[in-house]
């Protein structure tokens, strides 16, 4: 019998890539460019936040470059991430522009003490990185998972109230700190009675707030209850999708199953749902990584040491984490991860006592995960009435 061979594909079928790097900044825009047409990068320039020309630019390299070849052309592109958020990738995605948004972190850069910077060796960089990532080469940068509108957006709520909160910290302590050039040290700013204690107040001496100082903590108390009405604002908003009252949120369901578990209010379950469970995950030691609580062993040789955990994630997670299991360990005694940190730890304080609750942050983590994805409530753990 005779075998035809199969005729391989044309190579005017495949088709050429364009790639474009964005060195991004306030003032202007710097774009590199390779092009199948050449071996060097081109460097164009364009203000600062003009994207119409940007996909001017790039309408008119994919449109003579496919005149060139006579076969269709694909633009790949990046940029790092940073102050000008993913608005920016998903307008070059619906524009047919294949965008990755790269973490600046995992750039490589040379380890000599003084290297030169400037936005045309960034966006080489850029560049040489984005076409080795596609070429294949692992580990060259790391890519940054774009999340969408509504689980972007819903993350505002937590961390809005997060920086109102150190607002209002800000506040109290300078109130706090006026008067205590005065002698006085009794005034709690955030008490219901605060306006009215004001006027009561006298310094150390007996002597009435002088009147430029009196104005000023006036207009300090002004800003505070500014601040702590959008705090309630923010608060009522948590605790209706807490409370299955609001549906509008992409979480909802995962923080009303959280918030079911004794130890876990609506502020955790706001915020691990919001930081961390939105995404997928495929085992517990990315869960673990994406927090920062995964180890970091340093190994050369005969030499062999842990240097800890890396903290290399989601700074508001890991301290959200370590703060629940302080909590966990108080209302679920009875848990058998609660047992085990007792166990292990017994009436030791100080240092051993703080090593293992990030060990118990790190279990208690893995435990809610496989609670959202499987409702396998962990071990011991309790459910409130």
């Amino acid at each position: 019998m005779e075998i035809s061979p199969r005729s391989p594909a044309s190579a005017t079928d495949q088709p050429a890539t364009i790639f474009v790097a964005l060195e991004l900044s306030r003032g202007s825009w710097l774009v590199a460019v390779h092009t199948p047409l050449a071996d060097k990068i081109g460097l164009h320039k364009l203000k600062g936040g003009d994207s119409e020309g940007l996909l001017a630019l790039i309408a008119r390299l994919q449109a003579r470059v496919q005149a060139a070849l006579g076969r269709p052309v694909a633009v790949v592109s990046c940029y790092e991430a940073g102050y000008d958020g993913f608005w920016l990738h998903r307008l070059l995605e619906a524009h047919g522009v294949r965008n990755h948004v790269l973490d600046p972190a995992s750039l490589l850069v040379t380890r000599r003490a003084r290297r030169a910077k400037t936005d045309r060796i960034d966006a080489a960089s850029l560049l040489r990185a984005l076409m080795a990532h596609l070429r294949g080469e692992p580990k060259v940068v790391s890519v940054v998972r774009v999340p969408s509108v509504a689980v972007e957006d819903a993350r505002r709520l937590h961390r809005e109230r997060h920086r109102l909160v150190g607002e209002r910290t800000q506040h109290v302590n300078r109130i706090k700190g006026l008067l205590a050039t005065q002698g006085i040290y009794d005034y709690e700013p955030l008490r219901r009675n605060r306006c009215a204690r004001l006027a009561e107040l006298r310094s150390g001496d007996g002597l009435a707030l002088p009147p430029r100082l009196a104005a000023e903590l006036r207009r300090e108390l002004t800003r505070l209850e500014l601040v702590l009405a959008m705090i309630r604002e923010v608060e009522a908003e948590r605790d209706a999708i807490a409370t299955a009252k609001a549906v509008s949120h992409p979480h909802a369901a995962k923080i009303q199953t959280l918030v079911k578990l004794k130890a876990i209010g609506p502020e955790f379950a706001t915020v691990l749902a919001g930081e961390v469970f939105h995404r997928v995950f495929a085992n517990r030691r990315q869960v673990a990584a994406y927090v920062g609580l995964d180890a970091s062993p340093w190994r050369s040789g005969a030499m062999c040491r842990d240097q800890g955990i890396a903290k290399a994630g989601n700074p508001k997670a890991r301290t959200t984490m370590v703060e629940l299991s302080w909590m966990w360990l108080r209302h679920q005694p009875n848990s058998a991860l609660s047992r085990w940190f007792h166990e292990r730890v017994g009436t030791l304080k100080g240092r051993p006592r703080r090593i293992a609750i990030v060990a118990l942050a790190r279990k208690l983590l893995v435990a809610l995960w496989r609670y959202l994805e499987t409702g396998l409530v962990p071990a011991g753990a309790t459910l409130k009435a």
